[in-house]
């Protein structure tokens, strides 16, 4: 592996040598917390901007966007009770439902809980403005996550005159969708609103959404350089249906089949939640840049789980904190450096109930009425020092304090209250040289802890409270990388990747329910690449690529009685490839087709079960028309094209006391699926 990092560097380092100069269009970077430019962030980082990225897509899932991203792989489009399942560099693929191991932030409030349990479903993608994906150990950043962060901008209406939006979709399994958008400024101040309908019954029986969304708002410039914005965010879904996992037998009988026990339960959910934030901006702050944000937000949550027993879960959650950063630029020796320095505070409160469930779907038994609180405090430093005018040193350090606290209010087999505490520091150095004014290298060595969440520390045994026997996990993370522009018109990215993690977090069934445990030790090796070639002005090629070695170094799986050190980590494949062809004309006709092809990969720690390669084909067009101020476009799509069978999803490590041909890890996809729209601007 040494050699490896040596050979890439020594390639990367002399590109300059073989490109003309090129002049690169600024991006700047804000999910590392301190606003640089993309060419200082020693990190492998990569923006998508949803506005090229998004045009004629369905919109029904963040992987739209995400699917070109190095390094990401994404899992469970279709089963919207489960969510859609986002991994970075392997963190986060055991997540049963939701996201974990990575950051998530809107506007730059927290969609992460205290806890590190992460959810996409309030994100209105039609809002999206822009994605920002940072990959590798994070904690530096935010705390608690090993992953990476995924930081969404929404759209604003700072840069905008008075705009308004029309946009309706429809297409086959019952596909109905319709946004209305609004924006604007006026003098000193500025407004967006969106407000999204979604009703799609889906490919399998069991899997229908109905999903309401509103994404606002609403900023005023109090001076030149001192802002005020208020954002709030709406979601109330009625419907949400599981379909369940099926085994491999079942799957290869009936594709759409649910499993027995979700449809005779009607499993899904039901979630509403609204979020109130603040954001205060002051860019002439002592001579520096002051950011404070609070937040506050709650969600209702109701869900049968596809198996009878202790099955039926709610909650009512109540999430608030704030946010504080202060960067303060200064002068030494004639170079520039940056001084960040912050705080973060969050809370969680989950009144929690959850109740046993016969076959026939009757609730026999209240086997949890439980509050849980979690609290996380983090104070950070960071400084980036100029060490010449091409040559910067980033360093910076975390501490967080987690706690976590059951209070047990059924007490009828005894007190299963409990509490957890965990204190954790992060560090992260790198250097970024800028080679030429194309072209950037960075090295970078960061460490970053990952706690339990709350689901997460639920205890095998059957008494109750936390698992005693769950730790965090910890990451360190050494990597080397390059991103610039080979010639005007080729631009790439790349980077080559070490990760250890002590105590990976990994699941196991027991009758259908997910428990966790520690799997000793991890060692992630990859490269991911990307590169975009603007071919002429109006065809644009891009092209990924991710090789994935994730293994298991120490390990015994107690609940299959095996030791699997050496075996891949399951859920992830060695190769992915996604391409893509993208033009666009003056006429306003555009098409692209892209190509996204993975390894094989495994269904549980021990390998047994081998899932074979998948290769979709998606094909998207459409055409707009514009009269003075108004346009319209119409457009049309076709995903997997090519009518490949593949699993949209797999349940890791399933029903574990099951023999492996009954155990159901499998979620089919869909078919060839066609959608169309049409959107009006004015």
């Amino acid at each position: 592996m040494k050699c490896l990092y040596l050979t890439v560097f020594l390639l990367l380092a002399p590109l300059s040598l073989f490109a003309e100069p090129a002049t690169l269009e600024p991006v700047t970077v804000t999910s590392t917390r301190m606003e640089r430019p993309l060419a200082d962030t020693p990190a492998a980082v990569t923006v998508v901007n949803a506005d090229s990225r998004l045009r004629g897509q369905s919109r029904l899932q963040l992987d739209e966007s995400l699917n070109r991203v190095p390094g990401l792989y994404l899992q469970n489009r279709y089963n919207f009770a489960q969510g859609l399942r986002l991994s970075s560099r392997g963190f986060g693929s055991r997540a049963p439902f939701g996201v974990r191991g990575l950051r998530l932030n809107v506007d730059g409030f927290p969609e992460t809980l205290p806890d590190g349990q992460s959810q996409l479903d309030s994100i209105d993608l039609f809002a999206v403005e822009q994605l920002t994906v940072l990959r590798g150990p994070s904690s530096l950043f935010y705390g608690n996550a090993t992953g990476g962060v995924v930081d969404i901008t929404t759209q604003s209406g700072k840069t905008r005159n008075d705009s308004a939006s029309v946009s309706v979709i429809g297409g086959n399994h019952g596909l109905k969708q319709a946004n209305v958008q609004t924006s604007g400024r006026h003098d000193q101040g500025q407004h967006a609103l969106s407000l999204t309908a979604l009703d799609y019954q889906g490919f399998r029986e069991q899997s229908e959404i109905r999903k309401y969304q509103f994404t606002g708002q609403a900023g005023w410039d109090l001076a030149d350089t001192r802002t005020v914005t208020v954002f709030l965010t709406a979601m109330d879904t009625p419907v949400a249906q599981d379909p369940g996992g099926l085994t491999r037998q079942q799957a290869h009988q009936d594709r759409q089949q649910a499993s027995r026990f979700a449809s005779l339960l009607d499993a899904g959910q039901q979630v509403d939640q609204q979020r109130l934030g603040l954001h205060y901006r002051d860019d002439d702050f002592v001579n520096g840049r002051l950011n404070a944000r609070a937040f506050i937000s709650q969600r209702d949550f109701r869900q049968q789980l596809p198996f009878p027993g202790s099955s039926l879960i709610d909650y009512h959650r109540l999430f608030y904190g704030a946010r504080l950063d202060y960067t303060l630029p200064f002068t030494v020796l004639t170079l520039p450096h940056r001084l960040l320095v912050g705080v973060d505070m969050d809370r969680q409160q989950d009144d929690r109930g959850r109740r046993a469930v016969s076959p026939t779907g009757n609730i026999t038994a209240v086997t949890a009425d439980e509050e849980q609180q979690a609290s996380a405090d983090g104070i950070f430093l960071q400084l980036d020092s100029h060490l010449s005018d091409r040559l910067m040193l980033t360093i910076g350090g975390r501490a967080d304090r987690l706690r976590m606290t059951i209070d047990d209010a059924l007490l009828t087999d005894g007190n299963d209250s409990g509490r957890r505490e965990f204190q954790e520091n992060s560090y992260s150095a790198g250097l970024s040289w800028q080679v030429s004014p194309a072209h950037t290298l960075y090295t970078t060595v960061s460490s970053a802890f990952e706690s339990p969440t709350f689901t997460e520390l639920a205890n095998p045994s059957g008494a109750g409270g936390f698992n005693p026997d769950l730790e965090p996990q910890t990451a360190l993370n050494r990597e080397v990388g390059a991103r610039g522009a080979l010639g005007d018109r080729l631009f790439y990215e790349a980077a080559l990747f070490r990760v250890d993690v002590d105590d990976e977090i990994t699941p196991y069934e027991i009758g259908g329910r997910t428990f966790y445990q520690n799997a000793g030790q991890t060692r992630r090796d990859g490269l991911e690449l990307g590169l975009e070639h603007a071919t002429t002005d109006q065809l644009t090629l891009a092209l990924s690529w991710t090789w994935s070695d994730f293994r298991f170094q120490e390990f015994f799986d107690t609940q299959q009685n095996a030791d699997v050190s050496g075996k891949r980590l399951p859920g992830i494949p060695q190769h992915q490839l996604f391409a893509q062809v993208d033009w666009q004309a003056e006429s306003g006709l555009f098409a692209s087709v892209e190509s996204i092809l993975g390894g094989h990969r495994y269904a549980e720690n021990t390998n047994r079960t081998r899932v074979g390669s998948e290769w979709l084909v998606n094909l998207r067009g459409g055409k707009a028309w514009k009269r003075n101020q108004q346009t319209v476009t119409l457009f049309a799509g076709i995903n997997n094209l090519l009518d490949r069978d593949y699993y949209s999803n797999l349940r890791i490590n399933a029903n574990s006391d099951r023999p492996v041909q009954n155990r159901g890890y499998f979620e089919p996809g869909p078919g060839t699926t066609y959608y169309s729209g049409i959107t009006l601007d004015w």
